[in-house]
């Protein structure tokens, strides 16, 4: 077998080995494990590392592929997932400990569709709590570490799953994006992340942080292996009411397609203040499509520089809710106390951090009676506004690229004391969530320090299809 070591397999590659016979699941999966052993103590990606799970997972793959079977389009593929994603028997703690010795009774729907598609889980991945942060240095675990540079945040929340796939942990892994949460650690860690439409991905059994904006999206190491797994999770799902009922087209084939004729966005009216080195890589992205046959037209989405401000009432506001369920009566972390109502406070203020128990006072406060049409109203307004302005934006380009993040990976600590600093991390991401539409980052070169950059593409409803044809050419481009 070739040694993995100097240039690791893709997923497309590993899958095609193990289904041909000609890779064996368990040592594909030995190598990985190998990597967490070697760098793990270091990185911290993972809550959890599920290595007698996964070998047991990698043996049926192999004895299916023995028997003449085939395990499906991911044999043998270690993935790992976002512990916000409920598994069945195995602790879903959201990285915090308000969820102390919880095991979720059921899988959530992405973790069926891959097993029965024949990836390997290898564990659950760190995030900040309750996927609200942009560091992951809001987890009731510790943070998780950039594997570029370990001085550096990897992003968040996601920044387990990105880090674990930037370090060769995982071959591919899964995350959630509210407001940013796959793009942004995907761009810190130099991978490729992608949030889809909003319903294109279950949410079934996805832990809930604000469930108009959450979608569940792949990290990967190439646009290829993003389109395999998006192929695999999408596709519509009755347990979750949101789900688009239409069946999508296959975004593996997409990806060759190229971009000659393709609209491609730039937005005059941009939020300022990324970096000069992120800029300029911007800048090389759009140069690389036009030489691939693109045309370059500039659009205006006025509403985009209120995304974060809507964003921080809604997302709050919807969190509020979805959060007033752990209270300490049925499951998880309860601090005995003399009555019902003093357990319910005492186990809520030592279960939840900081950033937690902050966003749910934003949010019940925007919610109260007197304020919710000064804010919550609002905001769902300039929601409108937003999405509506990317719909005109989206009659004059086919996709729209913007920074990722305005910076690369930052050092710990650095914006710890200053949530609005944190906050404007999910600047360039979060309008898209707040529209509903699908966004891709894809890294595209470094900084001058070596950091990775990536550039974001963004297209309308359902358009995947182009925006995996933009990020494929992007890909190329590079080299």
């Amino acid at each position: 077998m070739s040694d993995m070591s100097s240039a690791p397999l893709s997923a497309a590659q590993i899958a095609a080995g193990v289904r041909a016979g000609t890779l064996k699941a368990a040592d594909v999966l030995e190598q990985h494990l190998g990597r967490i052993t070697d760098r793990e103590g270091d990185v911290h990606a993972f809550n959890l590392v599920m290595a007698d799970e996964a070998r047991a997972a990698a043996a049926a793959v192999d004895a299916a592929v023995a028997a003449g079977n085939d395990p499906g389009p991911l044999a043998g593929v270690p993935l790992a997932l976002k512990d916000n994603m409920c598994t069945r028997g195995i602790p879903t703690t959201c990285s915090s400990k308000i969820l102390e010795g919880w095991k979720p009774p059921y899988d959530a729907t992405v973790v069926t569709k891959l097993a029965a598609a024949g990836a390997v889980t290898v564990g659950k991945t760190n995030l900040d709590e309750f996927a609200m942060g942009s560091s992951t240095e809001n987890s009731a675990f510790g943070p998780t570490r950039n594997p570029h540079d370990l001085s550096r945040v990897p992003g968040g929340s996601s920044g387990g799953s990105a880090a674990a796939v930037a370090a060769g942990f995982a071959s591919v892994s899964l995350g959630s994006d509210t407001g940013g949460s796959i793009r942004q650690p995907a761009a810190l860690c130099g991978v490729v992340g992608v949030k889809p439409t909003y319903g294109y991905v279950s949410r079934y059994g996805l832990v809930a942080f604000a469930s108009s904006l959450d979608q569940i999206g792949p990290f990967t190491g190439n646009v290829e292996d993003a389109a395999l797994l998006m192929d695999v999770i999408g596709g519509h799902d009755p347990m979750d009411s949101t789900s688009i009922p239409e069946p999508q087209p296959s975004l593996v084939e997409a990806i060759g397609q190229g971009v000659e004729g393709l609209r491609v966005g730039r937005i005059t009216d941009l939020p300022q203040g990324a970096d000069p080195d992120v800029v300029d890589r911007l800048e090389l992205a759009f140069e690389a499509l036009q030489a691939a046959g693109a045309t370059i037209v500039d659009v205006e989405v006025p509403a985009f520089g209120y995304g974060l401000t809507a964003y921080y009432l809604i997302a709050p506001s919807e969190a509020s809710s979805n959060l007033a369920r752990y209270d300490g009566v049925r499951y998880g972390m309860r601090v005995d106390a003399p009555d019902t109502n003093a357990m319910y406070s005492a186990t809520r203020a030592a279960g939840f951090g900081e950033e937690v128990q902050r966003r749910i006072m934003l949010g019940t406060y925007a919610l109260s009676a007197g304020y919710y049409d000064a804010y919550y109203g609002k905001a769902l307004k300039v929601r409108r506004l937003i999405a509506d302005d990317f719909d005109r934006a989206y009659t004059k380009a086919d996709v729209l690229l913007t920074p990722t993040s305005p910076t690369v990976a930052f050092e710990f600590g650095s914006k710890g004391d200053d949530p609005l600093a944190m906050y404007l991390c999910d600047v360039y991401t979060i309008p898209t969530n707040l529209a509903g539409h699908p966004g891709m980052s894809v890294p595209y070169g470094t900084c001058q320090h070596g950091l990775p950059i990536g550039v974001q593409i963004l297209a309308g409803t359902l358009g995947e299809q182009v925006m995996f044809r933009a990020g494929a050419a992007l890909e190329r481009s590079i080299g």
